[in-house]
């Protein structure tokens, strides 16, 4: 089953706010997928199937009717009979389909159309019969080239398939990440047909990643693929794309149906029956393949004009080990030629800056089995995590935050107020607290439900929570809580608190991943409690707080945002109101250099996801502001409206709540919660900045800043009082009084990625100066320059006070 990536995010996936509740699922809105590991599945919807305890088939048999056909059973063209009955099926449906549409009613529909960015205009079409394709005549000629999938009311959609209703129309490209993950996605189909071709396998899934894409296949028993099977299937992924130009053929077909037409295949009935809720979905055909899939797709496979096998490798089925050990296939494709040796280019260059390779090197933090996926910062990885908090309390200060700490771990009834423990406690580290208050602890079984809807233990039984606590894997319970502490007055508001405390979420062991995926770590969470007529501000405010904050390490950024979706919770004019602020001040900030995701919001109120470009051009999705109306009424967060009797109508407020267990006590309002992070999560932050300097930090963010070294032995008095005085300022400095020769100190200190290496003797000792070779200066690396000291010395901490990006400094006289 090949599947789109829901949300396509970035390599390295952020640890979002409050987690998303989306209906029965908390799923992670802020992140991203990165690309699947072993121990994940992806399936349709967007679901994802984890590697846990319980995640088997119906059926632990490995035939050969469950896995791939031999050569014995080859049909037409050589293929298996299975392929063979499975398109015949496909073409029978099919044409029913195509009757049923030439029978529809063409109604009339407008179309809100973008042909390119900026240009907006009403055009009309007809329901069933136009599609985003035909409209590609309208389009620029050059972008109109480059279009690889339609966007039609914020979500992708096929080029072939017929518009249906009144809605906004645009496109993407491949340069677009949605559009990148569509031609990623349509490329795995066309490595499944190659391995149909290839192997008579049966294929289990092909998800898109953000490296390329790939495809879980059952080989014959005793086979398996080699490196040198890789010219074999590029041959046929050539001859299937710029040959054969194989256009994507979307289907709807009933659950009956898909499981005659995948019968033959125990991976895609564990999918049918598992992930298809109504009764139906689609499968595509390009070629001699049919998947089980949601698509959408390229229009046909000549878009693929560089196709790349990267490697394989062996996956359990569902990533539990007593499934079945498939092969899986790793391929890579671009629109053009010139794209897939700049992608070669990249990846040689992203190996040489892998943030692990580069924290070894410069011992900046380690691992554990002891504690999996909770890092080890050393000292100089902590140097990096103190200067990226001391930056940010510096914005805190100046912008009215006020920083706060709260408790590690929560009874689990906080949890269930929030939602958190119906939803996500399988995310969570529970711990049984004994003490004098407590019943002996009896083993917990979840409560309420799983996000499968599978039913669990009754969430009303408080008793087998008894003593149960969580660590908390993010803030903004807690939060809710120091709000409700006291009363508050709308003179208060709005009431911005900030909080740097240690998060635990119990990631799977095969998703963990260097800094990038870890299960201790912290992040910059903040919380603004406001009224709805200050929104708008507090937006802006956070956009001039971005601005301020990815500036200093070069991050250009982009902006999204995402609205209402369907079972949202609250009141529509609330949420219009809300939007609506959210694209004025998204307006004034850019005016029409944003992006809008229709439906795609949190349930508890629409958001602004904001994606980073590091110096690779690599996307990462770091900061993201949501505005929250849910989390206030689970919590009845209210505030003071005016200045009237602090004797409310106690009585009549009773009586609502009657009523209403929600209702607000008379003369209260109630706030909007705004959660909002800019940096995330420092560990993962920290893992993006080490390849975006590839190792070579701005000053003020350097773990090793100053490197001494003396000439002579007779200069070493004077290597220690520099080393005192710049210490003294505050400054890393270290000094070099090994038995090495002058050029290998000087060597190690530029592998080291020291700033700036002084190199002192009897000259600078008497004139009281420092030899100064600047890391980043070619022109001074030979001899260096002589600076008076206390010219030097002023000059770096302007430097590191003002955390320049470029690591200069004026050496003039």
């Amino acid at each position: 089953m090949s599947h789109k990536k829901s949300a396509p995010s970035l390599g390295l996936r952020p640890h979002n706010l409050w987690g998303t509740l989306q209906g029965e699922k908390m799923t992670q809105q802020n992140g991203d997928h990165a690309a699947a590991p072993e121990s994940q599945t992806h399936g349709l919807k967007g679901q994802t199937i984890t590697a846990v305890q319980g995640n088997k088939m119906a059926t632990g048999k490995k035939d050969m009717s469950d896995q791939a056909a031999p050569a014995s059973q080859a049909g037409k063209e050589g293929l298996p009979d299975f392929i063979v009955e499975r398109n015949r099926l496909f073409d029978e449906l099919k044409k029913k389909y195509d009757d049923e549409l030439a029978a529809k009613e063409k109604t009339p529909i407008k179309i809100r159309f973008t042909p390119e960015p900026g240009t907006i205009k009403e055009i009309e079409g007809n329901a069933w019969d136009t599609t985003p394709g035909k409209l590609l005549k309208d389009v620029p000629k050059e972008r109109a080239a480059k279009i690889v999938v339609a966007r039609v009311d914020g979500k992708e959609w096929d080029l072939d398939r017929p518009l249906e209703k009144d809605c906004s129309l645009g496109y993407y490209t491949f340069d677009d990440k949605e559009g990148r993950y569509v031609f990623w996605h349509s490329s795995a189909h066309v490595l499944g047909e190659c391995a149909e071709h290839q192997y008579g396998c049966r294929l289990s899934h092909g998800p898109p990643t953000d490296m390329g894409f790939f495809y879980d296949m059952a080989l014959e028993p005793g086979r398996a693929v080699t490196e040198s099977d890789w010219p074999s299937l590029e041959a046929k992924a050539k001859k299937f794309t710029t040959k054969d130009k194989q256009p994507f053929v979307r289907l709807e077909v009933g659950k009956d149906d898909l499981l005659k037409m995948f019968g033959y295949s125990k991976y895609k009935t564990h999918y049918i029956n598992q992930l298809v809720k109504d009764d139906k979905s689609t499968v595509y055909r390009n070629g001699d393949l049919v998947d089980l899939c949601q698509g959408p797709h390229i229009q046909n496979t000549r878009k693929i004009e560089s196709f790349k096998i990267m490697k394989n490798s062996s996956a359990y089925f569902l990533g539990d080990q007593a499934n079945d050990s498939l092969q899986r296939i790793h391929a890579v494709s671009f629109p053009n030629k010139q794209g897939l040796k700049e992608w070669e280019h990249m990846l040689e260059e992203a190996k040489k800056r892998n943030h692990q390779l580069i924290g070894k090197q410069q011992k900046l933090f380690f691992f554990s089995q002891q504690s999996p996926g909770s890092p080890f910062l050393l000292p100089h990885g902590t140097r990096i995590f103190n200067a990226l908090q001391s930056m940010l309390r510096d914005e805190y200060w100046n912008r009215g935050y006020q920083e706060v700490q709260s408790p590690n771990m929560y009874n689990v009834n906080l949890w269930k107020t929030s939602g958190h423990w119906q939803h996500y406690q399988d995310d969570m580290f529970r711990v049984i607290v004994n003490d004098e208050t407590s019943e002996p602890p009896q083993p917990m079984p979840l409560s309420d439900q799983k996000p499968s809807g599978a039913p669990v233990a009754d969430i009303k039984n408080d008793d087998k929570d008894k003593g149960v606590f969580a660590l908390k894997p993010m803030n903004c319970p807690g939060h809710c809580l120091l709000f409700r502490d006291e009363e508050r007055s709308y003179r208060e508001l709005p009431w911005r608190i900030a909080d740097f405390g240690v998060l635990h979420r119990n990631e799977a062991s095969g998703a963990l991943s260097g800094l990038t995926r870890v299960r201790k770590f912290q992040q910059d969470d903040t919380h603004i409690f406001c009224t709805k007529d200050q929104i708008m501000g507090e937006i802006k405010g956070l956009f001039d707080f971005m601005n301020s904050v990815y500036s200093l390490f070069g991050f250009p950024f982009k902006l999204k945002l995402s609205t209402r979706p369907e079972g949202f919770m609250g009141k529509i004019e609330e949420w219009d109101a809300a939007e609506a602020q959210l694209k004025q001040a998204l307006q004034d900030f850019r005016g029409d250099d944003w992006e809008l995701n229709p439906g795609d919001g949190a349930f508890y109120g629409p958001k602004i996801d904001i994606t980073i470009s590091d110096a690779l051009r690599r996307e990462y999705q770091c900061a993201t502001i949501q505005l929250d109306f849910q989390g206030p009424q689970n919590f009845k967060l209210e505030y003071r409206t005016g200045e009237a009797s602090q004797e409310t109508d106690k009585e009549a407020s009773a009586k609502e709540r009657e009523k209403d267990p929600n209702a607000l006590t008379t003369g209260m309002a109630r706030p909007v919660m705004i959660h909002r992070a800019i940096v995330g999560s420092f560990e993962r932050f920290i893992a993006i900045l080490c390849e975006h300097f590839a190792g070579k930090w701005p000053f003020w963010l350097s773990p090793r800043q100053i490197m001494i070294i003396p000439v002579m032995r007779g200069a070493e008095g004077y290597v220690r009082e520099l080393q005192q005085i710049f210490h003294k300022a505050k400054m890393y400095v270290d000094v070099d009084l090994s038995g090495n020769t002058l050029p290998k100190k000087i060597r190690n200190a530029q592998i080291e990625q020291y700033n700036f290496t002084f190199v002192v003797g009897a000259q600078e000792q008497e004139t009281r100066t420092v030899n100064i070779r600047n890391r980043d200066d070619p022109a001074t690396q030979k001899q260096g320059q002589l600076v008076p000291l206390d010219k030097a010395l002023a000059q770096l901490i302007e430097l590191r006070d003002n955390r320049v990006l470029e690591s200069k400094i004026d050496l003039s006289e």
